[in-house]
Formats: structure tokens, C-alpha cells, sequence
């Protein structure tokens, strides 16, 4: 028999042997953990896909751009195929001052339809108009760009209509993911993109001059509509030139899905749109849980270096006007007035 002192010698020697043990797992799951957690940038963003710096190289620019929208374009789970008809049924019609608003459902996906507005300027002369899909906002609808003062959006699509546009327009307000398999932000997107399917369909629209303006959401949505479908010659984006971390306070969240940031921020999606204009309008008013302008100035830091690469800077322009959460309708004019008008660039297909 083991006498007591003998006991307590082995008691020990079992509790040492414990605390070993316990400390080792401590120490390897913290490792562990270490290794599992995303890579992160400066300022704790997460951005595997960060525009490369202290680059002035084209060809390294246009392989990121094309990785980031290759990535991007699979993570927001898009429709693998488009309809073969639209399936055009006529819903409404209206004469309004200076133009014609036209309602339709048209075909989005092979299961769903979506309604679209239609805003042609009333013309004796035929001929081929530039075209901009107008982007609402939260609590918007495909009429809001149509609305009549105060609104925030100043009438966007009326203005631009009177300047010789084509305007269309549809919800994108949705909560709630329609079909299995999607992202918000891919359903909201498909549907833009098949607004400017439509548009390319219509005998009075130059195909080769399309553009897309938002506010808010609406902006956030023209910032990926920009990025991803490469047809749209000229985005403007108003109230959403921000950064991630931003967003993740006092904002609706329906911006964000899985796997997002850890591949970009929001600069690097606007970044995808150089050489192609980009206008980001911010305003002095915005309070600092929103939309700031010093954000933006420093978001714009980034975005710009791209265009700097493509010798492109005259391509695009931060606007921070006296306002606040809305649309700066004279410099919007002016953007797209140099940017579309008489632009005949080739078109590009979505990727």
C-alpha cells in the first residue's frame, strides 16, 4: 500500500498533469481561433479584395477589377439564365407635361414579373434618346423619381426627361427574398439589369448610352448596378459613398450578406467602374451616424487612384453640395449631359 505523503505526492503530480492539459487546450483553441477569423485591412474592415495600392499598372488593375466582379457576382447569387421574352403586358398610361409615362410588367426571371415605368419627352423628331434607370430609395416606388416637390429626389426622372432622357424605373424596396437560392441585393440588382435588357429593346433607346442615378438605397443599388453591368456608360450616386463599418450602425442592414465584406468595402465596388463616369454626390448637412462627407472624401481617396491609373480622372467627380440626404439635381444634369449625350462607345454585356 502507498503510505499518505506518497498519496499526496501523486495527487499532485495528477494536478500539475491537469493544469497542463487544460492550459494546452486554452492555448491551442485561442490558435485555432486566430487562424479561423478573416484577414483584416486597416481600420477593421475586412477586404481580401482591397484595390491594390502603389500600383500604376492598367493591366494589374483590370485582373483585380475582373477577380473582384467575377467574386462578387457569384456571391450575390444572380440568375443563371435570363427569360427568352419579356412577356410585355402594358399596365398604364399617362400624358404629362413634356412626356409620356408608360407602366408595364415584364418578365425578370423565368418565375417572375416585375412592373416598370417608362418616361419618353414628347418630340415631333424621331430619334435615339440616352437612357438612365432612376434608383429610389427606402419607402420609394418606380414612381418616386416622378414625384412632385419636396422630396429629397427634387423630381430626378421628370428633370431629366425635360433634358432628353429616357427614364425607367422599378421597386426595389423588397425585404423579403422572392425565390430560393438569392441574395436581397441579387434580386434587387437582376432587376435593374433586366431594366436595361428593356431598354435596349426600345427603337427610340441608343443602347450604347445608358446610365443609372440613385439616392440612398437607390444609390447604393446604382452602385452596384454600375459595377457589375458593364453596359451602363455613366453612374451617379447620391447619399452613399460610405464605408462598411458605417453602415453597420443606425442603417438598415439589408445591404449586407453573407460572405461581403470579407472579400470588399464600398470603395472597391466603385473602383470596378473605372474608366467607365462615376459621379458620388454627399451633402454638408448629413449628420455624422449617416452619410458624412468626410467619409466620403476618404472613400473617394481610394476610388479615384483607380481612375488615376487609367489616366481617367476627368471620368469622375465627388459632388459635396450645401444639402443633405438628397439629390443635387444641377450637377447630376451636368454629369450626365457630359457623359451620355453623344457618347457612341461600344456596349458591353453583363458579365
Amino acid at each position: 500500500m502507498l503510505k499518505k505523503g506518497q498519496n499526496q505526492e501523486i495527487l499532485w503530480v495528477y494536478r500539475r498533469l491537469y493544469m497542463y492539459m487544460l492550459s494546452s487546450i486554452v492555448i491551442l483553441s485561442s490558435a485555432l481561433l486566430v487562424l479561423m477569423l478573416p484577414v483584416q485591412s486597416e481600420g477593421n474592415t475586412l477586404r481580401q479584395l482591397r484595390i491594390p495600392t502603389a500600383v500604376d499598372n492598367r493591366k494589374t488593375i483590370e485582373t483585380w477589377q475582373e477577380e473582384v466582379h467575377k467574386k462578387l457576382s457569384k456571391i450575390v447569387s444572380l440568375p443563371d439564365q435570363k427569360p427568352t421574352s419579356f412577356e410585355t403586358e402594358k399596365i398604364n398610361e399617362e400624358m404629362r407635361e413634356g412626356y409620356k409615362l408608360e407602366e408595364f410588367k415584364i418578365q425578370s426571371t423565368l418565375q417572375r414579373s416585375i412592373h416598370v415605368c417608362v418616361g419618353v419627352p414628347l418630340t415631333d423628331k424621331p430619334k435615339k434618346f440616352p437612357a438612365v434607370v432612376c434608383i429610389h430609395g427606402h419607402g420609394g416606388n418606380r414612381y418616386t423619381a416622378f414625384e412632385k416637390e419636396p422630396t429629397p429626389y427634387h423630381e430626378f426622372g421628370k428633370r431629366l426627361l425635360e433634358n432628353g432622357y429616357i427614364v425607367i424605373t422599378t421597386d426595389v424596396g423588397q425585404h423579403d427574398i422572392y425565390e430560393q437560392g438569392r441574395t436581397l441585393i441579387g434580386e434587387r440588382l437582376w432587376d435593374l439589369i433586366r431594366c436595361v435588357d428593356y431598354l435596349e429593346t426600345l427603337p427610340f433607346v441608343d443602347a450604347n448610352r445608358i446610365g443609372c442615378a440613385g439616392l440612398s438605397l437607390g444609390g447604393e443599388m446604382a452602385m452596384w448596378l454600375g459595377a457589375i453591368d458593364t453596359r451602363i456608360k455613366a453612374t451617379a450616386v447620391c447619399g452613399f459613398l460610405t464605408y462598411m463599418d458605417q453602415m453597420e450602425k443606425n442603417h438598415c442592414m439589408c445591404w449586407k450578406f453573407e460572405g461581403l465584406r470579407e472579400l470588399v468595402d464600398f470603395p472597391d465596388i466603385y473602383a470596378m467602374m473605372a474608366p467607365r463616369a462615376l459621379q458620388c454626390q454627399n451633402g454638408e448637412k448629413e449628420p455624422p451616424d449617416q452619410f458624412p462627407p468626410s467619409l466620403a472624401q476618404k472613400g473617394w481617396s481610394e476610388i479615384i487612384s483607380v481612375y488615376r491609373v487609367f489616366n481617367a480622372e476627368n471620368q469622375a467627380e465627388l459632388i459635396i453640395h450645401s444639402g443633405g440626404h438628397e439629390i443635387a439635381i444641377k450637377p447630376l444634369i451636368v454629369f450626365f449631359e457630359k457623359h451620355l449625350k453623344g457618347q457612341t462607345s461600344q456596349t458591353n454585356r453583363t458579365g
